[in-house]
């Protein structure tokens, strides 16, 4: 097996583990409510899916050969900050819990394979 394939492999068990992890996860349901510049108090229905936000698995330093494949692969960007590669997790709508959910299981999963990866996140 090539070591593409291997890398190809891993990322897709990765996957798979974060996708499983987010849909068994039970987000907190976010509750919305305001008042309006009339002075009535406003509630929402709730938001099932818990708070809006992003989720991403930083992988680095970005010259490990896998990092490098990711890249080739197109399936990271070049981090903002803190060097490395961004991995998204798009999926989930705006769930911040899902999102969440899913990156610390495929980091989780890229550690015990040797992979440099921790999970991020940030509340819209």
């Amino acid at each position: 097996m090539t070591r593409d394939r291997e890398f190809q492999t891993l990322y897709d068990a990765a996957n798979a583990l974060g996708k499983e992890a987010a849909q068994s996860c039970v987000p907190v349901p976010m509750i919305v409510q305001g008042t309006g510049l009339d002075g009535v108090t406003h509630t929402y229905p709730p938001v099932m899916d818990g708070v809006c936000g992003f989720a991403w698995v930083k992988v680095r330093p970005a010259t490990q050969p896998f990092g490098r494949w990711l890249k080739r692969a197109g399936i990271v960007d070049r981090a903002s900050y803190g060097g490395g590669y961004d991995l998204w997790i798009s999926d989930y709508g705006q769930s911040m819990t899902r999102k969440e959910a899913h990156a610390q299981a495929m980091a989780e999963t890229l550690r015990l394979a040797g992979v440099d990866a921790f999970a991020q996140s940030r509340m819209d």
